[in-house]
Parts: structure tokens; C-alpha cells; sequence
């Protein structure tokens, strides 16, 4: 199933399409299903995204109490560090919305007794326990993602040993891009989503855009991954130039 592409100006202008995209989405999702899960994504563009959607005025009307809100990757680190994507999230969407704490699902963090290894295992304990379908995980309405100029996703890295078959969070020791210690959901996890939407921006991912869309995606980790329903790219200009020439 071929992507679909949105293109922007520039980087707030990815971060306002995609929220709203989002509201659209939940608005569709919310009236037919028990349950929403969506995971988020950290960065630049990710965060702002969580901001743009808490500025919008639906964002505060909606009934969030089906919504279960995770992330795709998280930092190792304390639980209060400003660079837990979890506090970041906080800091720009959730103080402004009316969610309920037991609705948001952050990865363990390093001060909270767990070695990272049994974080991990503690981790997928509790995505089972929102599997509805015996897959060890719920089913993700709408992964976001972000990018890095290394064409990693999540904390996926090219160059990196796969997280075993059947994983559902991997503990990854040594990122390449710090800090080291990180956990991840899988492949596997990402690719049951319905959807997986990509919020990409800056000259510096050019060249990883162009290789998620050449004849071999999966050299690196963002041609690895597609929603089974739909995959979104919201990318600006800079990000988008070498593909598109835009």
C-alpha cells in the first residue's frame, strides 16, 4: 500500500497539519470504538505537534475517557529529566487536557527501581494487559513517529541488531545518539497499527526521506515500518527536497 504524502512550508506548518489531522482522526475513531490507543513520539516536530493539538479548541472538548495515550520510544532517565519525551508530552499537551492519569501509559523510567533489562520485561507486562487478541500488545490506532537523519525511528537504529522475534519492548544498551539507554516498542509492535504517521522536518532528513522512498526502503529503519491500514507522511519543504524537489 503506497504512503500517502502531505506537504507543508515548514516545520510548525507539519506540526498544525498533523494535530489536526489527529483531531479529525479521533473525532472519526472515538463514536465506534471501545477503545483508542495512540502512541507518541518525541523531537522537535513531535513535541510541537502535541502543542498545536492542545491549542486546538476541539482538543479540549473531547471525551478522552477511551483514549489510552503511549509513546514509541522513551529515555532511560529519570523520571522528572526534561529529556523524557513522556515530561516533554506532559509539559505541551496533557496540563492543558482533561486526560486521566490511568490513561497515560509512559515508559518505566531509571529512578523508579528497575535496571533497564527488567524495565523492559515489566513494560510488556503491561501492554499485554491491553491485548484484546492474545498478540501480547494493543492494537495501536495511530503510531506517530518522527525520524532522525540517520533514518532511525523510535529507538531503532540502523546498524543495530533487530529486537528479537516476538519482542514487544527492546532495551536498547547503546544508542548512537544520546543518552545511551532507551526503550523501544518493536517492529513488530509499529507495524500491527492501523496507521503509522511519519512528522518529519529539516534539510538534514533529506536524504533519509529520499532512501524510505527509493527501491530499498528497508536499508534503514523508516522504510521498515507502514501502518497495516494506512501509512501518513506530513514532511515540509527541506525535508522533502530531495524526494520531491519541494
Amino acid at each position: 500500500m503506497r504512503p500517502e504524502v502531505n506537504r507543508f512550508l515548514d516545520s510548525d506548518a507539519v506540526a498544525r497539519g498533523a494535530a489536526e489531522a489527529l483531531i479529525e482522526k479521533l473525532n472519526v475513531l472515538l463514536p465506534s470504538h471501545e477503545f483508542v490507543h495512540i502512541a507518541l513520539t518525541g523531537g522537535t516536530v513531535g513535541i510541537a505537534t502535541l502543542a498545536r493539538f492542545a491549542e486546538l479548541p476541539l482538543a479540549k472538548s473531547l471525551d478522552y475517557s477511551k483514549v489510552h495515550f503511549w509513546w514509541g520510544d522513551e529515555r532511560f532517565v529519570n523520571h522528572d529529566s526534561a529529556d523524557r519525551n513522556a515530561k516533554q508530552a506532559h509539559d505541551a499537551m496533557f496540563r492543558h487536557l482533561n486526560v486521566d492519569r490511568a490513561n497515560i501509559h509512559p515508559f518505566p523510567a531509571s529512578d523508579e527501581g528497575e535496571g533497564i533489562d527488567d524495565a523492559a520485561t515489566s513494560f510488556a507486562s503491561v501492554l499485554a494487559s491491553f491485548s484484546t487478541t492474545g498478540t501480547g500488545y494493543p492494537k495501536f490506532d495511530v503510531v506517530l513517529l518522527g525520524m532522525g537523519p540517520d533514518g532511525h525511528i523510535a529507538s531503532l537504529f540502523p546498524g543495530k541488531t533487530p529486537p528479537p522475534v516476538g519482542a514487544t519492548v527492546f532495551a536498547e544498551h547503546d544508542s548512537p545518539k544520546p543518552p545511551p539507554q532507551r526503550l523501544t516498542l518493536t517492529y513488530e509492535v509499529i507495524n500491527a497499527a492501523d496507521e503509522v504517521w511519519f512528522t518529519i522536518a529539516g534539510a538534514d532528513k533529506a536524504e533519509a526521506v529520499s532512501v524510505a522512498f527509493s527501491d530499498a526502503p528497508e536499508s534503514l529503519p523508516v522504510g521498515r515500518v507502514r501502518g497495516t491500514k494506512k501509512t501518513l507522511w506530513f514532511v515540509d519543504e527541506t525535508a522533502g527536497a530531495t524526494t520531491w524537489g519541494c
